[in-house]
């Protein structure tokens, strides 16, 4: 398809082609690529620089995809996008930032958003199920910016300042791989990083909130978390550190087992350093996670105890099909799909 080029990696097996397995497919977009949805085991969304956008229906055997524009005529970034069963939603990144919608498989989009200010940065968007969702940015006038809709969408209202928790001077959050907000049933985590590098916490969908300190290295602008993962509504994990020292492994990963109330470090000085992207394996009980950035790719099958780089290709985000059978991940001009070794 034009402007999507494939490669393909193949083990073959000593009796033949008949025995062949894919193990990684590899397309060449043209576009930076830091926020990924998979929506089946062949449906997955990407959205990107260059007003990127595009979906597979097939497991990656073809592409449809777009490159948007905004009125004025400007070449949007995306770097955030929500896919639920009526509509995706990808969310452009600064001033102005405008939140598109698309009912019809991406044929057609629809802008229902549009916020103008100088200090706009959003960062990560997700859904709780079809009706209700959540996008978060970078503080503006001392609290973050919070997007909620209610509608499916179609509306999003922002939160007050006077409904959340004061942000700290110099707290943001990192663009980077779609991966700052994590939900479990009703509730929902928000992971910030910059000069602090805190938990926002709601238990209602966002209408009430809360916010937690963490260990995490911080107090530089590039430090703190650049992801965060729940595997359920106990059990999560924050990661990230400091890009501009990225083998740095002192306190870049931190642990909760009580909802995000508290954390503490999770293997200091053991394990990777810095990764913008970080996720829970499906049906792996908590023991498997993914952790990659860009020096690599990490996985742990031990809840994090040990840790195998599975290559030093340049990835800035993951996420898994369902039944955790394949990986995809997105970075730099790129999208593959790895077959998971369990």
């Amino acid at each position: 398809m034009r402007g999507l080029l494939m490669t393909c990696c193949l083990l073959a097996a000593c009796a033949g082609p008949t025995e062949l397995e894919e193990l990684k497919i590899t397309w060449e977009v043209p576009s930076s690529i830091r926020a990924l949805e998979v929506v089946s085991e062949s449906e997955v969304w990407y959205a990107g620089s260059n007003g990127r956008i595009g979906v597979t229906r097939d497991g990656g055997k073809s592409w449809q995809h777009d490159s948007l524009t905004l009125a004025d005529g400007t070449v949007p970034a995306f770097r955030s996008l929500a896919v639920t069963s009526r509509a995706a939603h990808a969310l452009t990144i600064d001033s102005p930032a405008v939140l598109f919608r698309s009912t019809d498989h991406g044929v057609h989009w629809d802008s229902v958003y549009t916020e103008h200010h100088e200090d706009v940065f959003y960062d990560s968007m997700a859904f709780w199920d079809d009706e209700e969702g959540i996008a978060m940015g970078d503080a503006i006038d001392g609290c973050l910016s919070i997007l909620i809709t209610r509608d499916g969408g179609l509306t999003w209202v922002k939160k007050r300042c006077d409904e959340l928790p004061p942000s700290i001077i110099g707290e943001a959050a990192f663009a980077a791989s779609n991966g700052n907000i994590a939900l479990a049933g009703d509730q929902v985590w928000i992971a910030t990083g910059g000069k602090a590098s805190r938990i926002f916490h709601s238990s209602d969908r966002g209408q009430s909130w809360d916010v937690y300190p963490t260990p995490i290295v911080q107090g530089g602008t590039m430090t703190g978390m650049f992801s965060m993962a729940m595997c359920d509504a106990d059990r999560g994990l924050g990661w990230g550190g400091n890009w501009e020292a990225m083998e740095d492994n002192t306190a870049n990963k931190v642990i909760t087992s009580d909802g995000g109330r508290s954390w503490s470090l999770f293997s200091p000085n053991e394990g990777p350093g810095y990764r913008s992207c970080i996720r829970y394996l499906p049906g792996s009980n908590c023991q498997g996670i993914w952790a990659v950035g860009t020096p690599g790719i990490s996985q742990s099958k031990d809840a994090g105890q040990t840790w195998q780089t599975q290559a030093d290709t340049s990835f800035f985000t993951v996420r898994f099909t369902p039944s955790g059978m394949h990986a995809w991940l997105a970075g730099r001009g790129v999208i593959q799909r790895r077959r998971v070794n369990s």
